[in-house]
């Protein structure tokens, strides 16, 4: 409830002025702020039908903190002016003043001053006029006097460009009597009590309205990060082919599991310091499938399997060094070692989404940690057409009608391909996603049939996040820099499917 002494002042207005009063115009010559008499305003709305308020709008022209300071001590070509001596004041020495940048500029406009660049020591400023008229100043008092009808608006264009002067839009109310108008309140009753119906006395009473439109009030629960609303979505889409979700929860693994299982050679720069986290404590993994490593360290050093290897010493000091997974293919081939020991082969459908870490340089698009989605399907006979006709299936289920397929290289698939998508907004095509058939240096050492092929392709979470909800800074999306307010504004995501 507003202040009582200011609502019945306001009530007196109303009853003394034949048409109404203006609410800006009562602030001002009580000398108070207009959102004090607008807090009476609303409380008398809610009273009931005793006043008439009609919300009006109009534009004004008000001065800026540059514009106050430059009406109470002159505008800074003015200030510049007073600066320079009849002797004249050496430059270096006037642009250490805090108006000197920009008031020398407009001095010199003016031709108020001058600049003797031959000076003995070194560029000295002279006065070119005995005196000035501080006309910026001038004209920014009839604004603040509220005269600003004296100025045409070509100058009040030109203070504005100064960023002396802004147009307000300013919101009022013209205030009349309603029809149970009256100078003094009775507070109306907000609850029927069982005293009043035994007495009957609430036939007296008055009752303050239901507002039946009113909004209750949010229940206090917690929010789901726009990361985790369009992960589900993606991992509805999953489900819905048919896809099992693979065991993500060791962020811990191995360089045999991460790298050497992929048929990624041990001198790959990926496996630099620059490029991963290693772990100091423990620093290296001893539980490895002893003929399995053995297939592996053969297929890298020798050969096999139709292929000629990498031909260097492989280590197993080297594959021992544990890191934070740089992909989730490492739990792809885990589960496809596992899938290989079965007694008989049948297909698979796998997926993950989960978190993967690389020692990235952090920037608007780039962190060290992010999120992978990957898909991951093993049967007998697969082709490079089979792969390109499931991506079709899984993005057009993400809305991404428009793609096309670009080769590209990865260590542990051949062929592989780039996925690209037409962007709308962007009118061009940008890159969505990476694909390719696991090679067979990778598939045959874990035990799995000659005729098996497995297809894989992958993408981030972050990317598609960013684009659902407007983010162009993945620092405002994951990190110490979200804004808390966002998360508990942002809608539930629905991909359109």
């Amino acid at each position: 409830m507003a202040d009582t002494g200011v609502v019945e002042t306001l009530l007196q207005r109303i009853e003394k002025a034949d048409d109404g009063v203006d609410s800006l115009e009562v602030a001002n010559s009580l000398g108070l702020d207009h959102q004090v008499i607008v807090g009476a305003v609303k409380s008398l709305q809610a009273v009931g039908d005793v006043i008439s308020a009609e919300l009006r709008s109009s534009k004004r022209w008000e001065l800026t903190d540059e514009g106050t300071e430059i009406a109470d001590q002159g505008s800074q070509e003015a200030r510049v002016f007073d600066s320079v001596p009849v002797e004249g004041l050496a430059q270096s020495e006037l642009m250490k003043l805090s108006f000197g940048k920009i008031g020398f500029s407009k001095a010199m406009s003016n031709k108020w001053i001058r600049v003797d660049k031959a000076h003995e020591g070194g560029p000295r400023i002279f006065r070119t006029v005995e005196s000035i008229e501080d006309q910026v100043r001038q004209k920014l008092l009839l604004v603040q006097k509220g005269n600003t009808s004296q100025l045409e608006e070509k100058e009040k264009n030109e203070l504005k460009k100064r960023k002396l002067l802004s147009e307000v839009t300013v919101k009022n109310y013209w205030i009349t009597k309603g029809n149970s108008f009256s100078t003094t309140l009775t507070k109306q009753d907000t609850e029927l009590t069982p005293e009043m119906i035994a007495s009957g006395n609430w036939k007296e009473k008055k009752f303050k309205p239901y507002n039946f439109e009113a909004m209750g009030v949010a229940p206090d629960c917690g929010h789901l990060h726009p990361l985790m609303k369009v992960r589900t979505q993606f991992r509805q889409i999953f489900l819905e082919m048919g896809f099992t979700e693979m065991p993500t929860n060791n962020f811990i693994e191995s360089s045999f599991w991460n790298f050497d299982s992929l048929f990624q050679p041990q001198q790959h720069p990926a496996r630099d310091q620059h490029d991963t986290f290693f772990l100091s404590d423990p620093a290296l993994a001893h539980e490895f499938p002893q003929d399995y490593l053995e297939r592996v360290k053969r297929v890298h050093s020798e050969g096999g399997f139709g292929s000629q290897g990498y031909k260097y010493d492989w280590k197993i000091e080297e594959a021992q060094k544990n890191i934070l997974r740089t992909h989730t293919t490492a739990v792809s081939a885990r589960m496809l070692y596992k899938l290989a020991q079965q007694e008989k082969f049948t297909p698979v459908k796998y997926f993950s989404i989960d978190r993967v870490f690389r020692n990235e340089t952090l920037d608007a698009t780039h962190l060290a940690e992010f999120h992978q989605i990957e898909g991951v399907v093993a049967d007998y006979g697969l082709t490079l057409g089979d792969l390109m006709g499931i991506l079709h299936q899984f993005f057009n289920k993400l809305g991404i009608t428009k793609l096309r397929f670009k080769p590209a290289f990865n260590p542990y698939t051949e062929p592989s391909m780039e996925v690209f998508s037409y962007h709308e907004g962007l009118k061009k095509w940008v890159e969505v996603g990476n694909s390719g058939i696991f090679r067979p240096e990778m598939l045959l050492p874990m035990g799995l049939p000659e005729d098996v092929s497995v297809i894989a392709w992958g993408l981030s979470l972050e990317r598609p996040t960013m684009i659902k909800y407007g983010i162009n800074n993945i620092r405002e999306l994951v990190g110490h820099k979200v804004n808390l307010q966002m998360v508990y504004d942002s809608p539930i995501c629905r991909l359109d499917s």
